[in-house]
């Protein structure tokens, strides 16, 4: 069973009935509130994370936060390289291993360790990613963003104790609160952690996610306003000819995706033949060159990204602007820089838009005015390609744009993005990518998802007693009148033996002599137990089964040192009939 750094170890008496209320999937109320503060929690640390990256950024950069343009040719080159070096620093002094963050390490720890996050990855994510962005590396805040959404849930489930089930849905519901408060996109965040996170569709599932989107996204806009993150002007498509560039927009978006893909992942492989201390510094070092060639690819970008979605840009520069980009992240995020991906993704697509647009005018005529229209659809086909999340791609261009007449052209765009990235170019996504670069795996399991959605507490069989190996003859009677499905039977290793009550009755019944019946030598059958905690999930139960080799489980908890409580009991039987029905 994976680990658990819970930072109180000892859970709280008086929430226990909460504990066994949410271990059954079917708590929705409780559910919905978990999703509302998880979503709070998220809006709070998103809000924080931004003011402390655009208020260190007002301070030093002149007329506007994001105006690298305007440092001199050695701060722009020196920048990038300080901020590896700080970076650098505060990993190898306190990241004990952490070097892969973002959405990747939290889909990592959905699938190998239910969703349990650290705090020390929390704070390295928040301080790693503000350096990045602040000193200019070529890196995205969404990334980091759901990062922080997904640990601050998992923390908050951790204090409380709650089961691991519980904890994965409050994970997801941070995920889904990091994009709402991004873009001030909800509907977005709830798509993208159903995609993203391959979880199924379900009512107890889908409504806290909701609620953590939306209280994420108000909290966000109490802080910063609703104006959306970029303007974009309104189009309707008149005639078929539209469609040609629309149709380019995802094909090429599909290219660039995989190559996108491609050279992270090589990066990724070749900074493995360095130490961390070295691989950042190459980072810096990659990052310092291409923002004195090239200062738009500097930070976020969204500047640059506004401009281009509202004036159009000579195609040799849009195109030298891609290639420095793709450097730029590739190279900043495959060498270990704690970033995010989703941003810079989005940036190559509206310079992918805005590329495709000037190109196309040749063939067909294209309004000056709609080039920020294809800029927003390859924002699209770019994203929804390289994190192969169509769903979630499509629904954050519509909120993005507030124009429905986007929906047709976004979803022929991103799907011929998506398909030329999977199919033409055999590509995962970009999440798959960065975690098997690092030795790592995910593979989606409906019948494990099944399985996660569960914990033990709300599958065990309750009723059963307590007993030691022998036990007098009157005590068995008494017993057998409270009718028992089980009896667990202690030895001196404690709990080992499970045996049906009924086997006690029936000896009873054919043996009417003697004072002592000893449960060990009885006619019965006797299944070997094992522990599982309370927290635990039915997969995790399953998990023990296997590799005890025992028949049966019996849920515990600790409630104080050296002293655990027995809940139930939880046979291989019972798990399957919650699988099965």
């Amino acid at each position: 069973m994976p680990s658990r750094r819970s930072p109180f170890r000892l859970p709280r008496p008086d929430l226990e009935w909460l504990r066994l209320r949410l271990s059954r999937p079917e708590s929705l109320l409780w559910y919905a509130l978990l999703g509302l503060a998880t979503g709070l929690a998220t809006g709070l640390l998103i809000v924080g994370f931004r003011l402390s990256v655009e208020g260190t950024q007002a301070l030093m950069l002149p007329v506007h936060g994001e105006n690298y343009e305007a440092l001199t040719l050695w701060l722009r080159f020196l920048l990038p390289l300080l901020g590896a070096l700080a970076i650098g620093l505060i990993f190898v002094r306190f990241a004990k291993g952490i070097h892969v963050l973002g959405v990747a390490r939290v889909m990592e720890r959905m699938e190998y360790h239910q969703g349990h996050l650290t705090l020390r990855g929390l704070v390295l994510q928040f301080l790693g990613a503000a350096i990045a962005i602040v000193s200019g590396h070529s890196v995205g805040r969404e990334g980091p963003h759901v990062y922080l959404g997904a640990a601050g849930g998992s923390l908050i489930g951790q204090w409380l104790s709650l089961p691991n089930n519980s904890i994965r849905t409050m994970v997801a519901c941070g995920t889904a609160g990091g994009i709402a408060a991004s873009f001030n996109t909800p509907l977005a965040g709830v798509i993208f952690a159903l995609e993203v996170l391959a979880l199924e569709y379900s009512i107890t599932g889908f409504i806290p996610i909701i609620l953590a989107a939306v209280s994420a996204n108000a909290v966000s806009v109490a802080a910063f306003g609703s104006a959306p993150v970029l303007r974009v002007p309104p189009f309707l498509l008149t005639s078929l000819s539209d469609l040609l560039p629309v149709i380019l927009v995802g094909l090429a978006a599909g290219a660039v995706s995989a190559a996108y893909i491609e050279a992270l992942q090589r990066c990724a492989r070749f900074g493995k033949r360095f130490a961390y201390p070295w691989r950042i510094a190459l980072a810096g070092l990659s990052a310092g060159i291409c923002g004195v060639l090239f200062p738009e690819v500097m930070g976020l970008g969204y500047d640059t990204l506004r401009d281009l979605l509202t004036v159009q840009v000579p195609w040799t520069f849009l195109a030298l602007l891609l290639t420095m980009k793709l450097i730029a992240t590739s190279t900043s995020v495959g060498f270990g820089i704690p970033g995010g991906t989703i941003g810079p993704a989005i940036f190559m697509g509206a310079v992918i838009g805005s590329l495709v647009a000037g190109l196309s005018g040749l063939l067909v005529p294209i309004d000056s005015a709609h080039t920020g229209y294809y800029a927003l659809l390859g924002m699209g086909a770019m994203m929804g390609a390289s994190l192969q999340a169509p769903l979630a791609a499509l629904t954050a261009i519509v909120e993005l744009a507030h124009s429905p007449g986007v929906i047709m052209p976004g979803m022929l765009a991103i799907i011929l993005a998506a398909l030329t990235t999977s199919q033409v170019f055999r590509r995962d996504s970009l999440f798959l990518s960065v975690l098997r670069a690092n030795g790592l795996d995910y593979r989606a399991n409906p019948v494990v998802g099944i399985l996660r959605r569960s914990a033990v507490g709300g599958v065990m069989n309750t009723n059963f007693r307590r007993q030691p190996a022998v036990i007098a003859r009157e005590a068995a009677e008494r017993l057998m009148e409270e009718g028992p499905d089980w009896i667990l039977i202690d030895t001196e290793d404690g709990p080992t033996l499970l045996m049906p009550g009924i086997a006690i009755a029936a000896y009873l019944a054919q043996e009417p002599e003697g004072e002592e019946i000893d449960l060990l030598a009885i006619p019965a059958d006797r299944l070997e137990l094992a522990p599982v905690h309370l927290q635990a999930t039915l997969q995790e139960a399953l998990d023990i089964l296997r590799s005890r080799g025992a028949d049966a489980l019996y849920v515990s908890r600790p409630i104080a040192p050296g002293i655990d409580h027995i809940y139930g009991v939880l046979t291989k039987g019972r798990i399957e009939s919650a699988y099965r029905y």
